[in-house]
């Protein structure tokens, strides 16, 4: 909840920028704390930041600390709400199954943050009480960090911290019906996803109190490392900081960073999703059965950000061969049980539970990966095109985006109300989408980061669930 608000205070405000939201509020931040930076496994996710129980000072040698200063100045005033009605449906007729599933749920996350104020540590003074610091290079955390080459360490230049009490407010009406009968993959299984003619509806209302100097935001400075523990501040955005490679014969440093790829045109974006191709393909060959509970399960979770993170966050443990305990998970408990819905559907159809990554895992790792990476806006009008109809539209629109650029009206099977949605889908992930005479024509917007590649593999992944259900 707190995770959330967080995040869209970073969209809202330094969108495609340098800070990085707080994951909860356990966090501790100051002015040169140690944050542990992950490289992700697909290219166009960010990465992940772990704050550490250091700071600069504890992984230097000698007696004379760095006493940073910090500058505070007044940032914003924010109050954000955030939310909407999602409401939508699903039948599918199998093989000796009918299933149809229908949900209205409505959220609202008011985010009341009040003034806030931003401290920057004095770069200019750091970089000089840095030249002559040494790292302990046997520090515990250096050293484990050191033997994960996905990983490197900053320190924190700024953050964004609350000057008075604040709150987060959040309001969940759920409301759901089911009928017909659906099992999971296979002729081992006996476990039902959907009951007969059945129903939900749960009401939640939950205010969390913020104290003042709460850290909402920070901001980082990568390290680069030398052998000796020399370090040097990566001062530009674009320069990347590691541990220098061992061995005479390498030199340079090794960087968990890769440039992304320049993701505005057509061709480019063709490329990536070819390259994605069989994990698409194999999602397509699955048994009906599976693919609709998977799709099911799936769209539930994307009516709140947090808990396709949390699904993400679960597969992405999984693909590294451990396990997560569901109940560390940050979810309500209907959202566990969503992804414990999934997490059965997997074991059933890949034994999963060997603890070793599978195909199905990977490709499934792969849809969650993109939805997570969409911003709060384009998750919620993603969920409201998952019926098996609209997605293959979607799907060709894709196709339309990775080729020339335009498509037959007549072909695109493109309802008014369709269009509205898909519409919006496609600007909020900086793609055009116009209507000219008897065509419908794309255009990918220039514009930093991945969305328009990100929105292209969600369509194709979800598609890939709903092909022939």
């Amino acid at each position: 909840m707190f995770a959330n608000a967080a995040r869209n205070f970073v969209e809202e405000v330094d969108h495609g920028g340098l800070l990085i939201p707080v994951s909860g509020l356990n966090d501790s931040i100051a002015p040169l704390t140690v944050v542990l930076k992950r490289k992700r496994f697909w290219f166009w996710q960010k990465h992940k930041y772990h704050p550490t129980d250091f700071n600069l000072n504890d992984l230097l040698t000698g007696d004379a600390p760095i006493k940073p200063v910090v500058v505070v100045t007044d940032f914003i005033k924010y109050t954000g709400t955030f939310g909407g009605n999602i409401e939508g449906g699903l039948e599918a007729s199998l093989v000796r199954t009918n299933a149809s599933v229908g949900g209205k749920d409505s959220s609202k996350l008011q985010s009341s943050f009040g003034s806030l104020k931003k401290e920057e540590v004095d770069v200019q003074k750091l970089l000089r009480d840095s030249k002559d610091g040494v790292l302990d290079m046997s520090h515990g955390l250096i050293q484990q960090t050191k033997e994960k080459p996905r990983q490197l360490l900053g320190i924190v230049k700024e953050r964004i911290v609350t000057t008075q009490p604040c709150s987060v407010i959040e309001e969940v009406q759920q409301g759901g019906q089911c009928g017909g009968s659906l099992s999971v993959c296979g002729p081992k299984s006996s476990k039902l996803l959907l009951k007969e003619n059945g129903s939900l509806s749960k009401d939640s209302n939950v205010t969390m109190e913020i104290p003042i100097n709460t850290t909402i935001a920070y901001g980082l400075i990568e390290l680069e490392i030398k052998h000796d523990g020399h370090y040097e501040l990566c001062l530009m955005s674009n320069t990347d900081g590691g541990f220098e490679v061992d061995g005479p014969a390498k030199k340079g440093s090794v960087s968990v960073c890769r440039a992304p790829a320049h993701s505005s045109e057509n061709s480019h974006l063709r490329q990536e999703l070819e390259q994605l191709g069989d994990h698409f393909q194999l999602l397509s060959a699955l048994p009906a059965s599976t693919r609709l509970s998977l799709l099911e399960q799936i769209t539930k979770l994307m009516q709140d950000q947090a808990a396709i993170s949390a699904l993400e966050n679960v597969l992405d443990h999984m693909r590294l061969g451990k396990k997560l305990n569901l109940s560390d998970v940050t979810a309500t408990e209907s959202q566990q049980q969503n992804i414990q819905v999934i997490l059965d559907v997997l074991e059933q159809c890949d034994q999963v539970g060997s603890g070793q990554s599978t195909p199905t895992l990977t490709a499934l790792h792969l849809i969650t990966s993109a939805l997570d990476e969409m911003t709060n806006d384009c998750l919620a009008a993603l969920g409201t095109c998952c019926s098996p109809a609209v997605l293959q539209t979607l799907e060709l629109l894709v196709q339309t985006v990775c080729g020339d650029g335009e498509e037959p009206l007549s072909s695109a099977g493109l309802t008014e109300d369709v269009y509205e949605k898909t519409e919006r889908l496609f600007a909020l992930s900086n793609v055009s989408l116009k209507r000219d005479g008897d065509a419908v024509k794309t255009e990918i917007n220039q514009q930093p980061g991945h969305l328009p590649l990100v929105l292209c593999v969600a369509v194709r992944g979800l598609a890939s669930l709903a092909h022939s259900v």
